[in-house]
């Protein structure tokens, strides 16, 4: 039985907690959880500036993901190097950081906000996973009367479900691509073709813009294989993917048919584009010299088909029916060219 004395955590309080546990896992997109995370932070703690910092291991520096309290479009563009600053700082020793006014810290000079507003105090949290620390909370000039052991206690609460829910939320997203690559190229597989093409063509519709698709299919690719082997088929598979992604254009999206066949979707694309911008790319596609693992240079042909709605037709099916017609009416003329209508 609890002791008169001993403190108790006030009912508001638990509601919050109970409420975050609830909204961190509802969702495993990462932006709601950013959200969610702040949103509290904000309700729970006066401050200047709350903002939450991730950490973008591959460049070994913090962005800021999310903030409140103004300025958020300052931020956007803001790195901070892992070690540096307080949010630095924090991240590179996984520990807490609690600066009061009192004392003068050189990490808040540091501190790289992007606004004129001094740092007078801070309170910087990291949010460290089963794998490591993933970024920080950072707390700039929070209320005095409000720097103290229960206030922090709560935002460690705060912080542990945070990390939580965002390892949670990565590593879902790496299923949900996993399931939507394929394994050799790394582009989108045929499933996600199907889904994505779907929605471009509802939007065609509604919109009245064009969608142009190319079905692409190597040329005489058994030689390959049966040359040298599948892995050598299969490397070679993996840089003409590579290829045709460099090739194409921003905002189109490059997918594996299966086989030794490729898609390349062209967005908001009508026809004469289409056509021009397939000829370029098949064209130094196949002036392309591949180097291979074991010494090998090859080279790749291949025939391409054209399609494009509204004009070849509206439903998924017609679009790709008619871009692998034409691309076998290719084979059948002789190869390394585009056909559309």
């Amino acid at each position: 039985m609890m002791h008169e004395t001993e403190a108790r955590i006030p009912l508001d309080d638990l509601l919050v907690f109970h409420q975050l546990a609830r909204s961190l896992t509802s969702s495993f997109d990462l932006d709601t959880i950013l959200r969610t995370i702040l949103e509290h932070m904000e309700r729970f703690i006066q401050a200047d500036l709350w903002t939450l910092l991730m950490l973008d291991e591959t460049r070994n520096e913090l962005y800021y993901a999310i903030a409140a309290g103004g300025g958020q479009e300052a931020l956007r563009d803001l790195r901070v190097q892992v070690g540096e600053g307080v949010a630095g700082w924090v991240v590179e020793h996984g520990e807490t950081l609690i600066v009061p006014e009192t004392v003068d810290d050189p990490r808040l000079n540091q501190t790289d906000t992007g606004q004129p507003r001094a740092v007078r105090s801070v309170i910087a949290l990291p949010l460290r996973g089963r794998k490591g620390t993933q970024g920080a909370i950072e707390i700039l000039n929070p209320r005095a009367d409000q720097m103290n052991d229960y206030t922090v206690a709560f935002l460690h609460i705060l912080a542990d479900h945070a990390a939580i829910a965002i390892e949670n939320a990565r590593d879902m997203a790496r299923i949900q691509q996993l399931t939507i690559t394929d394994d050799i190229t790394g582009l989108y597989n045929v499933r996600h073709l199907y889904d994505v093409l779907g929605r471009e063509l509802e939007r065609s519709r509604q919109k009245k813009l064009p969608v142009s698709l190319a079905f692409l299919d190597l040329d005489r690719f058994k030689l390959v294989n049966d040359a040298h082997g599948h892995l050598v088929g299969s490397e070679l598979l993996a840089l003409t993917g590579q290829r045709l992604k460099e090739l194409s254009r921003a905002g189109d999206e490059c997918f594996r048919y299966g086989g030794d066949e490729f898609v390349i979707l062209m967005l908001e694309t009508g026809h004469e584009a289409a056509m021009t911008q397939s000829k370029a790319l098949l064209r130094d596609l196949m002036e392309t010299s591949f180097q291979m693992k074991n010494g090998l240079t090859l080279t790749v042909s291949a025939s391409v088909g054209l399609a494009s709605a509204p004009a070849d037709g509206t439903s998924l099916h017609a679009v790709i029916r008619a871009a692998d017609a034409r691309m076998y009416a290719v084979k059948n003329s002789g190869r390394g060219q585009v056909r559309g209508r």
